[in-house]
């Protein structure tokens, strides 16, 4: 798979495009997304990494970083550019739990097993004490639901998985459901980031 590829999305079960920019996951990090980056603490966890655009920059910049992607294609795009990925869900067993800096939820991946409490409570333990997430999430005022997904790529396509969408409103719910703390939601273009930390 290449930027070149066949136009890559993320739809939902009722034909919703969840991912209309799905092309930029095999593009460098743009404006937006350093933004997001600005100011990590190490190491940092990318979860559902993709083809590694993320973790494979932060590698480069010779930052302590592991990306994790369940997808076999996405794992060996991501070595094919030297990032550091395993093949692994987010909620199998993974190394330096309680010790990461940082997680990584960005293009929509709070959406990941369409449960995003139980999300944020896994990257909760896997955080040392004083450490962030930062997840990518709608604008104020759009909606959060649970949704079935699937990722297309030219002909092929994934079975259908459970995803969540959630907005700038959702995120604030969800944190206090996990019992993690929201510490802000910043916006970048039209991009969303809400920042959020272990007690």
């Amino acid at each position: 798979m290449t930027a070149t590829a066949p136009t890559m999305r993320l739809v939902s079960s009722c034909g919703l495009d969840l991912a209309p920019d799905a092309d930029r996951w095999f593009a460098a990090p743009d404006r937006d997304d350093l933004f997001a980056l600005d100011g990590l603490d190490r190491p940092v966890l990318d979860v559902g990494c993709g083809p590694g655009r993320i973790v494979g920059h932060l590698a480069a910049l010779g930052v302590t970083a592991l990306g994790v992607d369940v997808s076999t294609e996405a794992v060996l795009r991501a070595r094919e550019r030297g990032a550091p990925v395993l093949q692994r869900s987010v909620f199998d067993p993974l190394p330096g739990t309680g010790r990461w800096g940082s997680a990584l939820l960005l293009d929509g991946n709070i959406g990941i097993g369409g449960d995003p409490v139980e999300l944020l409570r896994r990257l909760r333990d896997l955080l040392r004490p004083g450490g962030r997430i930062v997840a990518e999430v709608g604008a104020p005022g759009s909606e959060t639901r649970i949704i079935s997904a699937q990722i297309s790529h030219g002909d092929d396509q994934t079975d259908w998985f459970p995803w969540a969408v959630v907005g700038a409103d959702g995120i604030r719910i969800a944190a206090r459901s996990a019992e993690i703390d929201l510490r802000s939601i910043r916006r970048s273009g039209d991009r969303w980031f809400a920042t959020l930390q272990r007690p």
